[in-house]
């Protein structure tokens, strides 16, 4: 059986200073935290995994509890966002449904990277019209792409 896409293929770190560089971006522009996770697989329920993760990634934390994840498992060909209760009471109820079909159109593609950078800056935009930046801004959570196992 092949072994599928890897995601240190798909992602290296010319793709992984995109992300981040849409993730800075986005965040110059919202007190509202963005992390994007990636695993190869994803044997669970996606939304129990991006769950897990979202805790595990301490993303509950943030003060205003305006943290979005963005989680993708490359060979289940899985996806899930996760916004936290502060941003959740503000969007609109389809609004994460709508960046999760434009990210599965741009990833039946194989443009991974993309997507994954197209979800970034509208979950930005969003945060941004509800949790505008601060001067007092502190970046609470880190911009780079966290990794499962293989």
């Amino acid at each position: 059986m092949a072994k599928g896409l890897d995601m240190y293929d798909v992602f290296g770190s010319a793709e992984e200073l995109l992300v981040e560089q849409a993730i800075a971006q986005a965040e110059l522009q919202t007190s509202g935290e963005i992390r994007v996770h990636i695993d190869n697989r994803c044997k669970e329920a996606v939304l129990d995994r991006a769950a897990f993760l979202f805790e595990e990634l301490e993303m509950h934390q943030t003060e205003a509890r305006n943290g979005v994840l963005i989680y993708l498992a490359l060979q289940d060909k899985k996806l899930a966002i996760l916004g936290d209760a502060g941003i959740n009471a503000k969007v609109p109820e389809d609004f994460w449904n709508r960046i999760k079909s434009e990210m599965i159109q741009a990833c039946a593609a194989g443009r991974y990277v993309d997507a994954i950078v197209q979800a970034v800056l509208s979950a930005g935009e969003q945060l941004k019209v509800h949790f505008p930046y601060q001067s007092d801004d502190e970046n609470e959570l880190p911009n780079n792409i966290s990794f499962g196992k293989r």
